[in-house]
């Protein structure tokens, strides 16, 4: 489903104005790829970046090339787990926020 300019623009001012909102993104996009729902968490990750560092800054952060993060983050996009990784470790350290992996407690 393709998301409305309008849309993208409401998500990236909500993302400004509420740090928790933002936090939610984040771990919403990292916990949807490990879920294995990967296209609907790089568009997450996607919306997380425009509204926050911006992919020029994470392309400079990151030692990759800006058009290759956003191809990577687009829908046909096919990011390496090297890539991936580099990129949600420095949006973690850009936010303060720590993820982890933990088991499921049933």
């Amino acid at each position: 489903m393709a998301l409305t300019k309008s849309f993208r623009e409401l998500v990236q001012r909500r993302v400004a104005a509420d740090a928790a909102f933002a936090e939610n993104l984040l771990r919403e996009g990292v916990d949807t790829m490990l879920s294995g729902d990967v296209e609907t968490g790089k568009a997450i990750l996607r919306d997380y970046i425009k509204a926050t560092v911006g992919f020029e800054r994470l392309g400079e952060a990151t030692h990759t090339p800006a058009k290759s993060l956003i191809r990577m983050f687009g829908p046909r996009g096919n990011p390496q787990a090297r890539n991936l990784f580099g990129v949600i470790g420095y949006l973690q350290k850009q936010s303060g926020i720590e993820l982890r992996v933990t088991p499921r407690t049933r």
